[in-house]
């Protein structure tokens, strides 16, 4: 089973150019518009150097940029020339666990054979409504020393952008700056920024086989792409396909936060695990941040506490391995959480399962054990090799009915539609990084820079929502809250004890957040660093989360969103001068009503709307 998924995923690209139908061209640059006819990409060969734009509306969002890769000391995208171009269309549509229900792909993908000094390769070019991709393919050749990769990105003017340096780890926060003054440290991806009226994000897609991709600023407000973790290059015999070089654009932010251009770069997934009916979405309950490693002696009751919240999942955390004979241990855990109605997780350190032997035996006795999903934590820089086992970590998982959270991990390059047994990754400063042992300070604006960066690109496990006074820093509960709604995850593992979620005046509505959404809007007032505010469905209710950063500020939210006829509303504010308590009320609305806000510094809100 696991070698057929593998070779279905490969197989997937080669199929499409196949049907592809042939265009001539010269040398005279080559547009490619966007299905419905708004975005372009202009791709040119001037000069010998292969580079492109791109285009909203007839205005350029994206300056001249590269795509280039270095092997055997030829630089490829350089001195290169056009052979006849082949496009072809993609329309699909697909399920998605997130901010929606549904995944449109829709785009017009040409592939450009290029000659540089007889060496050939190509150009893929895919351009979609809401942005585009850029990559070159290597054929396979015996030897082939990859030595840099040579994209960048050009932002017109000098635009605000919201950034995070780079760490391998991804666990460095957001700031607000403009391109200028970002200097020449090494920064990660995802990059947003506002080129005129537009949102323009950048990052990467479909990582496997190749280095994670870092970029620095550089004359002229250039971002250089480098491989920080294979410096010195590989070698490989096999065809080298390049990462997708991705720009995502967006005309607002409900646009920006609803692209699934990441996703749709990746192949789909094998027909055994589409619609898989193992694979669920859920929320879990978590014993690290509220004990650190857990104890044998008190699992019932961390079962008992998830059932009564009505959670789906508890997670067993780095620990488990000390307790007395800790397989067994294990499986009695998990045959209590079935009788329950709760399924079970693991920890495990990525040292366990790097060696695919080693990794194949471990994944089985955890599935005979009764385990549900594994937590994989503290994998290296995702260089050509850690890249590559991300995607064998989730075929073996796949073939054993495993669900995955990949923990201190490189950041999401849309892997889970091929493998939606990945629920969800870290790749995140989130609470963890802030609470546990360390007390480390919270920024007050990385919040709500997050789910304009970071959250644009894929799920994070943030580990959300802390009660504890202790643990708040500066936060409020009604924040607290709110990060469950704004920050998606479709497993959603909960950071707090289930005991102070049980004790809150909100545990009917913790009680009732679902860890997948139908539909997502951003609302008015929402400005990246400053505040977020989102209205999410799940079948016939409504959840508005409202995440605030440094400044008090007040937000009037318009319902015009909600369906006919009277509507029920639980509303959770902000208590003035008390961090650890809400301003709770019920009230009766309709899509005419409107909620006046006043939001504290690092506060929140909460709504919870249902017929």
């Amino acid at each position: 089973m696991r070698k057929g998924l593998m070779a279905y995923s490969l197989r997937f690209f080669a199929a499409v150019v196949v049907l592809a139908v042939g265009v001539p061209c010269g040398a005279r640059p080559i547009t490619i518009s966007s299905p419905d006819g708004k975005l372009a990409a202009t791709i040119s060969d001037a000069g010998g150097t292969v580079s492109y734009t791109v285009s909203l509306d007839g205005s350029e969002v994206l300056a001249p940029s590269t795509v280039g890769i270095q092997s055997d000391g030829l630089v490829l995208g350089k001195q290169a020339r056009f052979g006849k171009v082949r496009m072809h269309m993609v329309d699909e549509t697909y399920g998605f666990m997130g901010g929606k229900a549904k995944a449109v792909n829709r785009a017009r993908v040409a592939t450009i054979p290029l000659d540089t000094n007889g060496y050939r390769y190509s150009l893929d070019v895919h351009v979609a409504d809401d942005g585009v991709g850029v990559r070159l393919r290597l054929p396979a050749k015996p030897g082939r020393k990859v030595e840099a990769d040579l994209s960048t990105w050009q932002l017109p003017g000098d635009p605000t952008v919201w950034a995070t340096h780079y760490d391998p780890g991804y666990e460095k926060p957001y700031h607000t700056a403009s391109l200028s003054t970002l200097g020449s440290d090494a920064y990660g991806l995802p990059l947003t920024a506002k080129v005129g009226g537009a949102y323009v994000a950048l990052s990467e897609a479909a990582l496997v086989d190749y280095g994670d991709l870092g970029i620095k600023r550089q004359d002229g407000n250039v971002l250089a792409g480098f491989l920080p973790l294979d410096a010195k290059g590989w070698e490989t015999a096999a065809e080298v396909v390049q990462p997708w070089r991705v720009t995502i654009v967006a005309r607002n932010l409900t646009a920006l936060v609803n692209t699934t251009l990441i996703q749709n770069l990746n192949p789909p997934p094998a027909p055994s695990l589409k619609n898989a009916a193992w694979i669920v979405p859920g929320r879990s309950s978590w014993q690290w941040m509220a004990i650190g490693a857990p104890k044998f002696d008190d699992q019932h009751q961390w079962v008992d506490r998830t059932k009564a919240l009505g959670f789906e999942y508890y997670l067993v955390d780095e620990g488990w391995s000390d307790w007395k004979d800790p397989w067994p241990s294990l499986k009695s855990v998990a045959d209590y959480g079935k009788s329950q109605g709760v399924k079970v997780w693991l920890w495990v350190h990525s040292k366990e399962v790097a060696d695919p032997e080693k990794r194949r035996a471990y994944l089985r006795r955890a599935a005979e054990s009764g385990i549900v999903g594994v937590k994989v934590d503290f994998p290296e820089g995702a260089n050509h090799w850690w890249s590559t086992w991300y995607r064998d970590v989730l075929s073996d998982a796949a073939a054993l009915h495993l669900l995955v959270d990949f923990h201190g991990a490189v950041k999401p390059t849309g892997m889970e539609r091929t493998w939606p047994n990945e629920l969800t990754r870290e790749a995140i400063r989130g609470h963890e990084y802030h609470i546990t042992r360390y007390h480390r300070k919270l920024e007050p604006d990385h919040d709500v820079i997050l789910p304009f960066t970071r959250y644009v690109i894929g799920h994070g496990d943030y580990t959300p929502v802390v009660f504890n006074p202790k643990e708040l820093q500066g936060n409020s509960w009604a924040h607290e809250l709110a990060e469950a709604i704004v920050f998606t995850s479709p497993f959603l593992c909960f950071g707090g004890d289930p005991a102070d979620y049980l004790a809150n005046p909100a545990h009917d509505v913790i009680s009732a957040l679902p860890a997948t959404w139908d539909e997502t809007l951003v609302l008015p007032g929402s400005e990246p660093g400053k505040i977020a505010a989102f209205a999410r469905r799940h079948g016939n209710s409504w959840f508005v989360g409202v995440l605030n950063g440094a400044d008090p500020a007040s937000l009037k939210i318009g319902l015009n969103f909600l369906g006919r006829g009277s509507w029920k509303v639980t509303r959770l504010a902000d208590q003035p001068d008390r961090p650890d308590a809400y301003d709770r009320r019920e009230e009766k609305v309709n899509s005419t009503s409107s909620l006046q806000v006043n939001l504290a510094s690092r506060g929140g809100f909460v709504a919870w709307i249902r017929r």
